[in-house]
């Protein structure tokens, strides 16, 4: 069943957690009481002893000491009117809502506390449309060149434990865990820190020619994700899923989807403003607004803004949070505070880029989860011009040579933010971990629900053969009956260049054994797995085994037990004994290349013929090919996160270019037929303004330009699983058309719950939905069609009892399916109505069906 890996991967940290206790103490939350959103800086002190006081935090959230006889509370804050609140003796909770005083500004009187809402003759409207008209000036692009230092450091850590919970269960039996707990310095709750990762690197930019890169200089990491094998795993995700903000973007790429910026050009129509109040921000005067969104469901954040109250309308501090009712998963708080400071020519800058994420399977904050804090300080800019050998180098991201091996001096040097004393202890509080009876089965147990493969070696052995995938241990086909496979393969830890995997599978019904078997030489060492990015490696493989024409088409492996259930019969597959060298080469910049030399033979099985087009219907026994391809693919900015099974793109904003063209040839090593076959794609994801959710869009186009039997025409890209995949056709058949030239389309519009977000009662479930439309064009060729060419060497069409399964399309008439989803059922569950509206006359096929996945997603 499908699962996004990096979802996975926090899911398992969730399972992993125990949930935690409150304290009691007295505590409660300020909010505004027009936006009814959390205010940050209150302060909150008794009325007889001023000294006796806190402020909130980011969230709203205060916590004083109680007093046995109660007292009296009063709650303060520049632009807010006081309010006091006689406590109970007893009392531990105290929540309020504070009302904005007017505010006069450039002689304008600004009621916010008015309920209506309205952008006409609104001064904190006409303020924001010069800010966002002046935003421009304020991006580095503007200069010819630029370049800047830049620290960053990402912890993940236990979140809301409670000195009542250190006291018992695991935490009591192993003090160590007691001794790794500290307080958050952003958000004042104990916390557990589990992992650090530190980045150093240099960012230089040239406009003309536009070129930018990413120099990193050092990579540090200590934490649990020591306990897994591939790579920066758990590193990549984090970046990718809490990944830098820039507010002068129009969109803010985070959580891997996209939130309207406050200042972006359709900020007036997304977010309500308010004018606050006019004051000093580190000796600038600047003016200060809140904003929220119109539908506090919809993916964009509240916040304030204080911009400079001059003619640059420069933003110099910037605060942002998500909406207590946002249809975000998993997240029960953000935080995120940028600062700008002016350098000596007078340009504006980011400083500091601080962002806070509390996270939890549900949004009950006392349950307990994980937070993640990123601290990111910006130095040393520079806009003079930029050595050109610089620019040379291939890549948007180089990764200097001893990133990994940088010397406490470098980092004592770079690092911007001192470690506290957990953080610098993190590798014997790892090992103290590891000497906890019974933790290598959970973690032997979560590798092999993340990584899906079963390791054979230890810590101080690292696993040179892992065993897997372990979903294809036990499958079931038609001709297989109940199919059983081992599989294999061997890591870096053997050697870094030559790679093996391969499995062995019989089946109960056939009785048959089937086999694979790999060898890869990669030119590149690799850490784990060959297929890191950026491949560069040539492979032989040798394999037997029973196939369904459709099975090319599955983005993973056809022995996936979840594929075994189908929405029909497909009783016409093939033995297939093929014979391969694959050269494969990737370059940093996205572009790749594929070359392939195919030996293959074709036994047809099950309810599948192969008949020639001549008056005795001659039976084929088996058919062959040698055949040789090169696909060209580009997918600029591409990334990736290592599986063991595969890779898996942690950003699917990149558009996707490839062309391949195909070749047989007759008379070689036993090749039957000469024929050539061109195919090229393009693949795009629109993200769509204002919080509307976006569309992924999928072009395809080919021809087979020689006259061949129907094993080698072009089939449709046909999904005949329950389970739902990207662009594939959910209600053709096996085979159903034929054609030798094409076109498809495939259009998906995720709403990302816009509509539902606005349904009362459907909102509080925070379901989301989908729509999706494919279409194919095709049509085959008199020279390849048997009802109007007598050429022996075609087959005929494929039957099933007496009767055709498949069949010629009318050039005219497209294919077209169309469907409605709705997911995050649950969090978790996609599923989809999918419907038929051509070539409904078609035998044994299904006009209507239900599709799912499991899908996890912020």
């Amino acid at each position: 069943m499908k699962l996004k890996y990096n979802k996975l991967i926090i899911f398992f940290l969730f399972v992993f957690l125990a949930p935690h206790a409150f304290a009691q103490q007295i505590k409660g939350l300020v909010t505004d009481s027009l936006t009814h959103e959390p205010l940050m800086y209150i302060y909150v002190f008794y009325q007889d002893k001023r000294d006796i006081g806190t402020v909130t935090n980011i969230d709203g959230e205060y916590k004083l000491e109680a007093r046995k006889n109660g007292g009296t509370l009063v709650f303060s804050a520049v632009g807010y009117k006081p309010q006091t609140v006689k406590v109970a003796p007893g009392s531990h909770t105290v929540n309020i809502q504070l009302s904005a005083e007017n505010i006069l500004l450039s002689e304008v009187v600004v009621k916010p506390t008015k309920e209506k809402y309205s952008r006409k003759n609104n001064p904190a409207v006409e303020f924001m449309k010069k800010v966002i008209e002046h935003k421009k000036a304020q991006k580095l692009e503007e200069n010819d060149y630029y370049q800047y230092d830049k620290y960053e450091k990402m912890k993940m850590s236990i979140n809301d434990l409670t000195p009542e919970k250190l006291e018992r269960g695991i935490y009591k039996k192993y003090s160590f865990l007691r001794d790794q707990v500290e307080v958050s310095e952003t958000t004042n709750k104990l916390i557990l820190p589990i992992s650090v990762q530190e980045t150093a690197s240099q960012t230089i930019f040239r406009k003309s020619p536009e070129n930018k890169k990413t120099i990193i200089k050092g990579k540090n990491s200590n934490g649990i994700e020591e306990f897994f094998s591939t790579g920066d795993m758990l590193g990549t995700v984090l970046k990718d899923v809490f990944s830098d903000v820039n507010i002068y973007d129009d969109e803010i790429r985070l959580l891997q989807q996209r939130f309207v910026s406050p200042i972006g050009n359709n900020a007036i129509s997304f977010y309500k403003f308010y004018l606050m109040d006019t004051l000093m921000v580190d000796r600038n005067e600047c003016v200060h607004l809140t904003f929220v969104p119109q539908n506090s469901q919809d993916f964009g954040f509240t916040g304030h803004l204080y911009v400079l109250n001059d003619s640059s309308y420069a933003v110099q501090k910037c605060t942002m949070n998500l909406p207590k009712k946002t249809g975000v998963n998993f997240v029960n708080r953000m935080d995120i505070i940028q600062q700008y400071e002016q350098l000596p020519n007078g340009n504006w800058v980011l400083s500091d880029d601080n962002m806070t994420v509390d996270m939890s399977w549900n949004s009950n904050k006392t349950s307990g989860g994980l937070q993640v804090e990123r601290i990111t300080k910006y130095s040393n800019y520079d806009f003079t011009s930029i050595e050109p050998r610089l620019f040379r180098l291939k890549g948007p991201i180089i990764k200097e040579a001893d990133m990994l091996s940088k010397s406490d001096e470098y980092w004592a040097s770079v690092r911007q933010v001192p470690l506290t004393n957990k953080e610098s202890t993190m590798d014997l509080f790892v090992n103290r971990l590891e000497q906890i009876p019974g933790f290598k089965y959970i973690i032997f147990g979560a590798k092999a629900l993340i990584e899906n493969f079963v390791e054979t070696g230890t810590k101080e052995h690292p696993s040179k053969v892992d065993i897997g995938p372990i979903n294809t241990m036990i499958s079931s086909n038609y001709i297989d009956g109940t199919r059983f496979r081992l599989s294999a393969m061997t890591t870096a830890n053997l050697h870094k260049h030559w790679f093996m995997n391969g499995y062995v599978a019989y089946g109960l019904k056939d009785e048959k054994w089937k086999y694979s078997g790999t060898a890869t030489y990669s030119f590149n060492k690799r850490d784990y797995v060959v297929w890191e990015f950026p491949k560069h490696f040539i492979s032989a493989t040798y394999s037997y085994d029973v196939m369904s024409p459709m099975d090319k088409f599955l983005f993973t492996d056809k022995d996936n037990i979840f594929l075994s259930m189908k929405t029909t019969t497909v009783d016409q597959m093939s033995y297939m004994r093929d014979a391969t060298i694959n050269y494969d080469l990737e370059t940093p910049t996205g572009f790749g290349v594929k070359a392939m030399l195919r030996h293959r033979n074709d036994e047809p099985t099950g309810k599948l013929e192969y008949l020639r087009n001549d008056a005795e219907q001659t039976r084929v026994h088996d058919m062959t090919t040698s055949e040789a391809s090169v696909t060209f693919r580009y997918a600029p900015g591409e990334s990736f996160v290592n599986s063991k099974q595969r890779r898996v793109p942690v950003s699917l904003d990149a558009p996707v270019f490839t062309l391949t063209h195909a070749m047989g040839f007759k008379g070689i090593l036993g090749g039957e037929y000469n024929f050539h076959r061109t195919e090229a794609s393009i693949w795009k994801r629109f993200w769509l303004s204002s919080s509307w959710g976006k569309i992924d869009c999928s072009i395809k186009a080919g021809a087979e330009w020689n006259t061949v039997p129907f094993p080698l025409l072009i089939l449709p890209e046909a999904n005949l699983s329950y389970i739902t995949q990207r662009e594939t056709f959910c209600l053709i058949n096996n085979m159903e058309f034929l054609n030798d030239r094409f076109a498809s389309m495939s259009v998906s519009y995720d709403m990302n719950g816009k509509l539902f977000n606005r349904i009362p009662l459907l909102k509080n479930l925070k379901w989301r939905e989908m729509f999706r439309v494919r279409a194919l064009w095709g049509s085959l060729t008199d020279k390849n069609n048997p009802f109007k060419s007598d050429n022996p060497d075609l087959f005929r069409f494929p039957t099933r009892d007496g009767k055709f399964t498949s069949f010629v399309m009318d050039p005219k008439v497209p294919y077209i399916e169309g469907s409605v989803g709705i997911y995050n059922i649950f969090k978790l569950l996609h599923i989809e109505y999918v419907h038929r509206f051509t070539y409904c006359d078609n035998p044994g096929i299904n006009k209507n069906g239900i599709r799912f996945m499991v899908l996890m997603v912020f």
